[in-house]
Formats: structure tokens, sequence, C-alpha cells
């Protein structure tokens, strides 16, 4: 069986959420039972020296979209650990000239070039190297024009006649919608895909929604997400196309790579620890205070937090109650970037109260300090269709305090429950938010029951193993 992997971003290459871990570990736990390729931009930001990636030979394509042609070289290295290849599309007008995976103030439909021309070279360039793949799983937005493009404009190629279309929902906030002249520059006949059972969605081209219905089985990233995203309040407005493809939607939990998320032997972090020796843990939070200029103090929690600065992770519940958590005990260090008006808020607590910080963007190594420093680790999101932060934060023995949706639901077992692994609140407010902090905060003082949780979640298992399980059982089926 041969797999293709397409996604705008792959870990450890190009980074800018949980997309890239998920498609840079998962396929490692496949590779045994099937051969995989995986295709991404080549982004400024990669180091093409650090990881070895080498141009192939005789690589440079043309390719004409609309009245432009583009020029494009591939360029690969192996996945670090494993036997898989890694392509690099190489294309110097929309990817390797910025520094970044999603550069901030670029034009919409620019945007939008960028995806529909890697989506159309990796399916040339997998041609060009005749890989003839059974099952081409594409991940979100940036890549769901490639079903159409196999169902449309390949619908008579041999080469794909039996390739089946796995696509990927990682949010589903994020569509891709553009005025109906978009298709013109991505080669596509209108009279055969823009039409309400093709991509047609309330007069605008919306890729994604293309992608439904054009793809063989949707993957949705929690089982809780999988049902929450047929309703009204998660749909995004895409709830009634969904819930006519409810035969063809399946909901497998994402998981991390225990190799790579280990306190035991994180390099990144000041003092290893696991289980037995959690005492460890304490001096990761001493050094993680230090550093972002607090004083240390046992008998305060310290509560991180590491995202995205986008309003799907809850921050307007911190700005409602930014007054109460300035008069808590317990610190606060957030990490993270993304909306001018959140990065300002939290420069702002920063600078202005005694026990919250601030770091704007993000470092990995910083990351898994504030992951192995904290005692406990805030998700407030407004809706979350896995998260893979509350999995690495209980990895590292901070136990979360979320909001009880999507993923978080699935992956969170609420205190006072058996084996608890953090803590829930459920409504949307900032009041809810601070109550589930302020019991967290008790618990804290009772250091038997806090190490009891600390271990539960520990001992807790989100590798994937048994995800990639479901997903070999899903690529099967299909064929």
């Amino acid at each position: 069986m041969k797999i293709l992997f397409a996604s705008a971003e792959v870990a450890p290459f190009s980074k800018a959420g949980g997309l890239s871990d998920v498609v840079g570990s998962l396929p490692k736990f496949l590779e045994k039972d099937a051969e995989i390729a995986i295709f991404t931009p080549l982004h400024g930001c990669i180091d093409v020296n650090k990881w070895g990636i080498k141009e192939l030979e005789n690589s440079e394509m043309w390719i004409t979209f609309g009245y432009s042609p583009q020029k494009f070289k591939l360029h690969m290295c192996k996945l670090p650990s494993t036997n898989i290849n890694v392509f690099f599309v190489q294309n110097d007008w929309y990817f390797s000239c910025f520094q970044e995976v999603y550069p901030k103030w670029l034009d919409p439909r620019y945007e939008h070039e960028r995806y529909i021309a890697f989506s159309l070279a990796t399916l040339e360039y997998a041609k060009q190297l005749n890989f003839r793949a059974d099952i081409i799983h594409s991940n979100d937005g940036h890549t769901a024009m490639i079903p159409w493009y196999i169902k449309a404009n390949y619908k008579f190629d041999e080469f794909w006649s039996k390739t089946k279309n796995v696509f990927e929902i990682h949010n589903l906030a994020y569509q891709g919608v553009w005025f109906e002249d978009i298709l013109d520059f991505a080669n596509m006949r209108k009279d055969i895909v823009y039409n309400e059972w093709g991509c047609e969605h309330y007069g605008r081209v919306n890729w994604m929604k293309g992608a439904i219905n054009y793809s063989d089985r949707i993957v949705v990233v929690s089982p809780n997400y999988a049902h929450e995203i047929l309703t009204g309040e998660y749909g995004e407005g895409m709830d009634y196309t969904l819930r006519g493809h409810t035969d063809k939607i399946i909901g497998i939990l994402n998981g991390i790579d225990y190799d790579v998320f280990n306190p035991k032997t994180d390099k990144n972090i000041f003092k290893n620890y696991d289980i037995k020796t959690l005492e460890n843990k304490e001096e990761n939070k001493k050094r993680i205070l230090e550093n972002f200029g607090l004083k240390y103090n046992p008998e305060r929690p310290l509560i991180g937090f590491v995202s995205r600065l986008v309003d799907q992770k809850g921050l307007d519940l911190i700005r409602q109650v930014e007054g109460d958590l300035q008069h808590l005990e317990a610190d606060f260090i957030f990490l993270g970037s993304g909306n001018k008006d959140y990065e300002n808020l939290f420069i702002w607590l920063s600078n202005n109260t005694p026990n919250i910080r601030t770091y704007v963007g993000y470092k990995a190594d910083v990351a898994n300090q504030i992951y192995a420093g904290s005692d406990f680790f805030l998700m407030p999101s407004r809706f979350e269709p896995c998260g893979l932060s509350q999995l690495i934060a209980m990895r590292y023995g901070s136990l979360p305090i979320v909001r009880a949706t999507g993923g978080l639901e699935n992956t969170v077992i609420g205190y006072p429950l058996n084996d608890s692994t953090g803590f829930k609140f459920w409504n949307y407010n900032g009041w809810a938010m601070k109550d589930a902090i302020l019991y967290a905060m008790s618990v804290y003082k009772d250091k038997y029951t806090l190490n009891a949780m600390r271990t539960s979640a520990m001992k807790a298992d989100f590798s994937w193993k048994e995800s990639a399980k479901k997903y070999l059982e899903m690529y099967k089926s299909l064929l």
C-alpha cells in the first residue's frame, strides 16, 4: 500500500501549529505497513543544511496557472529516524521567499494561489517519480483542492484511476473561500466543479466543501469533534454539507510522539525527570520562573499557556477576568503569537502585573520548558478539534485546566473522578474559567492528591500506537 501525505507544514522541518506534529509523526507508525511519501512546500524558514535536504536532479518543472507560468524544483530528505522520503516543492514566487509558514498580511487571493500551485505540483511530481499512491491523505484547506484535481482534472488519467482520497479536517474554521475566478487560475472547469454538490458555497468557491464532497473518507481529529461539527454551533456553516456525508466521517484522536515529548530525555528542559523522580520537576519550575523574572514560591502554583493567539483559543475569557488573574496567589507564563490585539494584551499584562509574564513568538525549547515547569496548563478554548498541548502537558506532569469541548473532552479526565488527569469547565465565560483555576489551586495545596493526578496524567497513553492502528484500518477499508 502506497500513501501520499500532502501538508502545508511538517515537523521538524516547518511548524506553526499542531498540523505539523501530526504529519511529522503519524507516518512513522505506519511505515512498517505502507510505503509513504510526504510532500510539503519548501518554505524559506526551512534549514536545508541542518536537515540534509538536497535538490533532485532534473527536477525543474513549469506549470501554467491561468496565464501565469511557474517554475518548480523538487528537494528531498528522510524524515528523521525513518526511511520515509519527504519531498519539498520549491517555488520562489510563493514559498521560498518567506521566512514563515503562514506569512501575515498577504493578499488573500495570493494565499489561495500559493496552495493551488503546491497541490497541482505535488500531483505532477508524484507522477514524475512514478509514486502511484493508493491513498492520498490531504490535510486541511491548504491541500483541499487535491481531491478536486483527482476527481475532475485527472478523472481519465490512468495513473490516478485507482487512487482513493482521504481528507483530514484539523480545523473546520479555515475552509478557504474565494471568488469563482480562482478556478480559472487553478485550471479547473467551472461547469464540472462549481455547483452545490461540488465546491459552490453561498456564491463562493469553498475548497473544503469541495474536498468533503470529492473525498472517499473524511477524518476528523477527535471523536467528539466529529459529532460537534454536525451541529450549527460548531459546524462553521458547513454542518449541513457534513450531515450529508456522515457515512464517510470518522473521528480518530490525534497522538503525540513520545520519543520527542519525553521529560526523561528532553534536552530542552533544565532537569530531566519521570514518574519515579517527580521531585526533579520542581527544579524546572524554579528555572523557568527565574528566566521570566518571577520569584519562586513553593506555595504558589505556576500556570502555563502555549498556543496560537487567536479567537479559537478562548483568549477573550482571559480578557474578561484579567483583573482577577492579577490578584490570584498564582503565577502565569504565556507563550504564543497571532492576533495583534491579543499579543498587545499579553504584552501589557506582562509589563504591568506582578504575576504574569509573556513570550510573544514561538520557541520549541521555551515551550517545552513551560510544559516541564508549570503545575497547571490552561486551555480555555472556544472550540478545540483535538488539541495537542494538553497531551504534551500531561506527558510532562502539568495538569490541564480545559473547557470541555472537542478533543479536550475526549482526553482529559476531570477531577474528582477516578484517575483524574486535569480540571474541566463547561460554560464559555471567564468566570467559569476562573472558578476552574481556583479549584485547581485548592488541589495544589493537597500534595498527595496533586502527585496522584500528576502520576495519572503521565501514565495516560496518547502515543500514536493505537491511533495509527485506526488510520491503517481506515486505509485498508478503502482498498
